[in-house]
């Protein structure tokens, strides 16, 4: 689990229950940003190991993937 869910519960729960104070609403805003960077870098790396295959067995994986993954495996 990522770290700083809890962190972002804990602050969820503490803003419906009874408020937060301005360093906490900032902390949260910060945490969630960073959460969703997250989430966006595990799903674009989840895509970029993606091989589209047609009904025929051929490779039909878009180009711009395919160059993507080249850039990828050449770092």
């Amino acid at each position: 689990m990522i770290p700083i869910i809890e962190r972002i519960n804990e602050l969820a729960k503490k803003s419906k229950e009874i408020g937060l104070t301005e360093n906490e609403q900032n902390e949260q805003a910060k945490l969630r940003q960073e959460y969703l960077g997250y989430i966006r870098g595990q799903v674009k790396d989840t895509i970029s190991n993606v091989t589209v295959v047609d009904e025929e067995g051929t490779d039909v994986t878009p180009e711009k993937l395919k160059n993507e993954q080249e850039r990828r495996r050449s770092h």
